[in-house]
């Protein structure tokens, strides 16, 4: 399914990278060029914590008890901007628990949906998509990984993948 213009793009950062880990950070660049990030305040019964997740995203604990919001401000404030929409995702087999968790502990419902990047990009994007990512990266160094940032540069590489193949079918 092939989109007209740019998609919706949600990222997360997480505590860690297995099941026991919760979001701390969530990142949206909108078609619009809307962007939103927010840090997330733990719930009280999430506690799992990696060393080595921290070190990739770079946001501590510390941070986190700063200047996280509580996970039903976030709720909110997410469904308030993306109600109907849908919002895609290179990381949906982790990006829509977190998101699942996030919902579950505010005790509010989702009011949009996240699917996988993979099913708005044609084959002849996907043996580009690499390559063009880290040329975006390259052009822009971009150094911080971090939610908002890694939407933008999922959902610029979108676009760059997509003209390029027009550009190609049209010669």
């Amino acid at each position: 399914m092939q989109l007209k213009g740019k998609p919706n793009i949600i990222d997360i950062e997480a505590s860690g990278f297995g099941g026991e880990s919760y979001p701390i950070e969530v990142g949206l660049v909108l078609s619009d060029d809307t962007k939103f990030c927010t840090l997330i305040l733990p719930s009280k019964d999430w506690d799992y914590w990696n060393d080595e997740a921290e070190q990739i995203h770079h946001i501590s604990r510390e941070t986190l008890k700063r200047h996280g919001k509580p996970v039903v401000e976030v709720a909110h404030e997410l469904n308030k901007i993306l109600a109907g929409m849908t919002l895609y995702s290179d990381g949906w087999v982790v990006d829509k628990p977190w998101l699942i968790r996030l919902f579950h502990a505010s005790g509010i419902d989702m009011k949009f949906d996240v699917s996988p990047l993979e099913l708005i990009l044609s084959e002849q994007q996907m043996k580009i998509w690499h390559e063009t990512k880290d040329k975006i990266l390259f052009q822009t160094n971009i150094q911080r990984h971090r939610a908002t940032n890694d939407a933008w540069v999922i959902q610029e590489t979108y676009r760059q993948t997509n003209a390029l193949i027009k550009e190609a079918n049209h010669s």
